[in-house]
């Protein structure tokens, strides 16, 4: 079992197919799934649609790829008020506009560019428009699935260092997916390894790095992922 603290990362690794991406979708309530993972009391991995509901908003995802995640006839303004439309639609056009635009200020993007298409921006401005409308929600837990391994290294670094800042200022916990070891050191600090499903080493990132104690681990710290 493990334990995901408020203003914290948990790094998800392993290798291709070991299940990392299905335990996040599992999580969201996407894919059946058996066992407990708790959440303001309820089991995640047993929830009505009626509960799910309610929790939806405080457990957001960002995808890997961010240009097939955005829909391409929507405005970056649509596509991060999206949420909104579901759970808060009483709120008027105006307050809308203002929480997008707060939104999209919060990620590093001019708000005047929210009309625009997801093909007018960039790789790295849609993915910050991709976290821009999971922010909108105000989660307190945000997945990513690897959110920056689409990105060349000098974007991906951006906005890596943008989500420590979001961390930082609104004490969100990230379960943060990656095959990238780097990034996941640079993040986290707790560790979850998985093979074949299941988790089969977890702890503290310096001692899952410094101190690997399954032959898994060692295999995928020698090899680099």
């Amino acid at each position: 079992s493990f334990t995901l603290k408020q203003g914290q990362t948990l790094g998800i690794v392993g290798e291709s197919g070991s299940g990392k991406s299905t335990l996040a979708l599992a999580l969201l309530g996407l894919t059946p799934a058996t066992g407990t993972a708790l959440f303001q009391q309820h089991n995640l991995l047993d929830c009505s649609k009626t509960a799910w509901r309610d929790l939806r908003p405080q457990i957001q995802i960002v995808f890997q790829d961010p240009f097939s995640s955005l829909s391409p006839r929507l405005s970056a303004q649509q596509i991060i008020a999206e949420g909104l439309s579901i759970h808060q639609p009483s709120l008027t056009t105006e307050q809308v506009d203002q929480q997008v635009m707060a939104a999209m200020q919060a990620v590093g993007l001019d708000a005047a560019t929210r009309f625009r298409f997801p093909h007018e921006f960039s790789g790295g401005q849609r993915q910050r428009i991709s976290i821009a409308r999971a922010l909108i929600l105000k989660p307190k837990i945000l997945i990513l699935d690897e959110p920056t391994s689409a990105l060349d290294h000098t974007v991906q670094a951006q906005v890596l260092a943008l989500l420590q800042q979001l961390q930082q200022q609104l004490g969100l916990s990230y379960i943060f997916i990656s095959h990238d070891l780097t990034v996941i050191r640079a993040l986290s600090h707790e560790v979850l390894v998985m093979q074949h499903g299941k988790a089969v080493e977890q702890g503290p990132v310096e001692a899952i790095f410094h101190h690997p104690q399954q032959q898994y681990t060692q295999q995928l710290l020698a090899a680099g992922l």
